[in-house]
């Protein structure tokens, strides 16, 4: 957009708000760099995709020879002055994804290192050159300390967080409805179902981004027009390519999976430059895997932003706490979920059981929170059914809550205890309260994990179905 705009094509804005606001539709040269196009597999990889993407420019505006090939920042200062001479005009620099080196090689220091130098080198002139630009835009997913590749930079500013900038990336509740609604309408007819319904699947699925405190709910924009064009509900955006360094960060840090769906973080702890990060947290915040959901003036609530990230996040996760391949996962997945459309409770609990002792011994994660992580992902990527850790009530936390069409399931967990103390204790702190003056059913299942056996080894079932 912002290359047609600064281009002067005039003709593409019609209609839109722009069309009537400009008027000199100026043309400038645009140099464009898009680092998304090669994966980089060595040192060598960063060379040649910043030699192509300035050769593709000096065939436009000319070779100076007598710069070195790898003085990559002179080549771009020579570029930037000789398309100046050629139009006359001020030039607009686009950068796109400037990071993609940066996290392809971020499990190899020294491929890091040696590519993060590079980068350096190749953005050196900008300042130098300020006379001769009239715009700078660099977009990336992850943010990087200025000192570490915009070293000679230090009139940029940075909109990430700017309350006038959160809705730029996407498309708000009132633009899907006023500008989609051929599209909505269509889908809807497509399933079977109304366009409230249509909206509100959407929203679940596609919607729930905030990129600054005060920011409406931005809806993925990739996913959106997909899911429109094909009238499909699918993981469009995840499927695009999910860094394996993400899964393997999570699995390495303290933080589990469940404290994904909503947990405490300050600005420092998810806007910062990812390479003085202590905690996952910044790169899964800045790749969209979370996004802000409440401020209180203080700090922030971080959670997934919606149902599309969330399962397919757990998925890719699963298989580092289960050891199970994506195949065996499902076919369980699949079992648990005809026992508990049946209301078979006892079903459910032997298929799970079966299941936590076919998982491999790991000595370092016997612990109780280890047996509620991975039953939170099993049952998260039973999509159709809500599923909750550590439910808050007025007395405490239940361990675990399943709401399906008809039922809750409330679930308490003891590691080398009793299924009796785990049950009482759904009693006595009364989780049960809240639900028990609705609709649906309550049942309240109090298990017990045998550290020895490595699963459940008994459990109690009590309420409508016991």
């Amino acid at each position: 957009t912002l290359e047609a705009y600064f281009k002067g094509r005039r003709e593409l804005f019609e209609g839109l708000a722009i069309d009537s606001l400009e008027s000199a539709w100026q043309v400038h040269a645009v140099l464009r760099f898009d680092f998304s196009r090669s994966r980089i597999l060595g040192a060598q990889s960063i060379g040649n995709l910043i030699d192509n993407l300035l050769a593709g420019h000096e065939e436009v505006y000319g070779r100076d020879e007598r710069i070195a090939k790898e003085e990559y920042g002179l080549r771009l200062w020579s570029i930037i002055r000789k398309a100046r001479e050629k139009t006359g005009q001020k030039v607009v620099l686009l950068v796109d994804e400037y990071d993609a080196p940066l996290l392809d090689s971020m499990r190899d220091k020294s491929l890091f290192c040696d590519i993060r130098q590079q980068l350096r080198n190749f953005y050196s002139p900008i300042k130098e050159s300020s006379p001769d630009l009239a715009f700078v835009f660099i977009t990336g997913i992850t943010r990087y300390s200025q000192l570490s590749i915009f070293s000679e930079l230090n009139n940029f500013l940075t909109i990430s967080l700017d309350d006038e900038y959160a809705a730029i990336c996407g498309f708000t509740k009132d633009e899907v409805e006023a500008q989609l609604a051929p599209e909505i309408e269509r889908f809807a007819s497509s399933l079977g179902i109304s366009i409230p319904t249509a909206l509100n699947r959407l929203k679940a699925y596609y919607d729930g981004y905030h990129f600054s405190e005060n920011s409406p709910d931005i809806y993925n924009p990739l996913d959106l027009l997909q899911c429109l064009y094909k009238n499909k509900l699918s993981n469009y955006w995840y499927s695009t390519g999910t860094p394996t360094h993400l899964t393997e960060m999570m699995a390495q840090y303290s933080l589990r999976p469940e404290d994904l769906e909503g947990f405490i973080a300050s600005e420092m702890d998810f806007n910062v430059p990812i390479e003085t990060a202590e905690t996952p947290i910044a790169v899964l915040y800045q790749s969209g895997y979370v996004t802000i959901k409440a401020f209180n003036g203080y700090d922030y609530l971080l959670g997934f932003p919606n149902e599309e990230v969330r399962v397919s996040f757990i998925k890719g996760l699963a298989p580092h706490y289960t050891k199970k391949d994506v195949v065996e996962s499902n076919s369980i997945i699949q079992r648990l979920v005809r026992a508990f459309r049946q209301g078979d409770v006892d079903g459910a609990m032997t298929i799970l059981r079966a299941f936590y002792s076919s998982i491999p011994y790991d000595a370092e994660r016997q612990d109780e929170n280890h047996y509620k992580t991975i039953f939170y992902l099993v049952f998260t990527l039973a999509t159709e059914y809500c599923v909750r850790t550590e439910q808050r009530s007025a007395a405490g936390r239940c361990d675990a809550l399943i709401e399906t069409e008809d039922s809750i399931y409330l679930f308490e967990f003891k590691l080398d205890g009793s299924a009796e103390e785990a049950l009482k204790q759904i009693d006595e702190k009364g989780y049960a309260i809240q639900y028990e003056a609705g609709t649906k059913r309550v049942v309240k299942i109090g298990a017990n994990f045998d550290k020895d056996l490595r699963t459940i080894d008994r459990w109690i079932v009590a309420g409508d179905c016991a």
